[in-house]
């Protein structure tokens, strides 16, 4: 394992033709920030600071896919890897109606700071991991944000329109799964420019997919198991139907 205060790689010889990707994987707040960005510890706990759940399989998908990952390793309220550095969310305020105090009066010499120390460092391990590789991003969701309807989805997997090729593959196949429910670009969008996809798949045109997992599905290491291992055949015997093998 190589780690980073902004990231940790595992399996960086593995031979597999995947990246695995997880930007969101821990709620840590660095202690030049005070290790804390004034919420409470339950809130540190929620989605809003990391997808719960998404490091282990993020991980374990890599074994069982026999390719590198490489996870975040900070808060996304600290800064959030998966946005574009103009992107106004880029440093969240409020979010899922809990406010961040730490952020709140945050001038662009703070961002510089963080996009420094974490986000930039993070984007160029990333990219250097990448090439000859098909991008699998990993993502988790809440079943039900604040005020809002349960979300159904058991998996959803997320696209832009400008590369929807892999992702349609997964979809197909994890659709004809009796027992999933399955988000077809649920529970939002996938194309976000600027973010990870953009920057570091479609824009240079590689092979990519990104699968969020509901987190209650995925809350401790069995489950994460279970899971790598029911979606690494989807996604092998996906690349191999649009690629005919690794992608570029």
């Amino acid at each position: 394992m190589h780690r980073h205060e902004a990231f940790e790689v595992f399996g960086e010889g593995r031979a597999g033709p995947w990246l695995v990707t997880c930007d969101h994987a821990t709620n840590r707040v660095p202690d030049w920030l005070g290790g804390s960005l004034g919420i409470a510890a339950a809130d540190m706990e929620r989605h809003i600071a990391y997808d719960v759940g998404a490091r282990g399989l993020a991980i374990a998908l890599g074994e069982a896919l026999d390719s590198p990952v490489i996870c975040s390793d900070f808060s996304r309220l600290v800064i959030d890897p998966n946005r574009g550095e103009d992107d106004p969310t880029l440093v969240m305020k409020i979010y899922d109606g809990t406010i961040i105090p730490a952020n709140r009066h945050v001038g662009p010499v703070e961002v510089e700071h963080r996009l420094a120390r974490l986000y930039r460092p993070y984007h160029d391990a990333l990219a250097g991991l990448a090439p000859g590789r098909t991008l699998l991003a990993i993502h988790s969701f809440t079943p039900c944000l604040q005020g809002r309807a349960p979300r159904p989805w058991h998996v959803g997997v997320l696209y832009s329109h400008l590369d929807e090729r892999l992702s349609q593959a997964v979809i197909a196949r994890l659709a004809a799964q009796a027992d999933l429910c399955v988000g077809d670009n649920e529970p939002y969008s996938g194309h976000l420019p600027g973010d990870s996809i953009d920057r570091h798949a479609i824009i240079p045109g590689r092979h990519h997919t990104l699968v969020e997992v509901r987190n209650d599905l995925i809350g401790d290491a069995a489950a994460q198991q279970e899971w790598a291992l029911r979606l690494a055949p989807v996604l092998r015997d996906s690349l191999a139907e649009v690629a005919g093998g690794p992608a570029a």
